[in-house]
């Protein structure tokens, strides 16, 4: 009787936890909170342009947010290379929206761990006619930008 008690106690644990959980495996809910890196995207060639990518891993392709703080009025293409900024090379690993306004948003058909993995640098070029300058870059995994933050002012009463 404590046996089929038992077993009818873990059906029902099981159901109510299945059915609160959306009907997901655990293998479906372990991981499933996407994970984000922050780069500085520092300026190149007297640009003085700067800003910041997010990428974030979305399973085997990964989301890249490009926010410049600074930028030019024109379109520019948007790049990740293999290698470092100081050694890249020159022909795009996976091409990026361009950055307009001085923001571009792009999945590219690589997970977030297999960039980590390699040299990758996400570098920004002065326009679509010019596109052997480059006005801004950022090593993947290296030279991570903080997390931003709010702050208030003493004037605020926050202090």
């Amino acid at each position: 009787m404590k046996r089929r008690t038992f077993s009818i106690a873990l059906v029902v644990l099981f159901t109510v936890t299945a059915t609160a959980c959306g009907g997901k495996k655990a293998s479906e809910l372990s991981g499933s909170r996407p994970r984000t890196i922050h780069i500085q995207l520092q300026e190149q060639s007297f640009s003085g342009e700067a800003g910041s990518a997010a990428l974030t891993s979305e399973g085997k392709r990964t989301k890249v947010v490009i926010d410049m703080a600074s930028h030019a009025a024109n379109a520019q293409p948007a790049h990740i290379h293999s290698g470092t900024c100081a050694k890249l090379d020159p022909t795009p690993a996976y091409p990026l929206e361009n950055v307009v306004n001085g923001k571009s948003t792009s999945v590219v058909n690589v997970s977030l761990d297999a960039l980590l993995k390699k040299p990758y640098a996400i570098n920004l070029h002065r326009s679509t006619t010019n596109l052997k300058e480059y006005v801004a870059c950022g090593d993947v995994g290296e030279n991570e930008a903080p997390v931003p933050t709010i702050t208030t002012s003493e004037e605020d009463g926050d202090y």
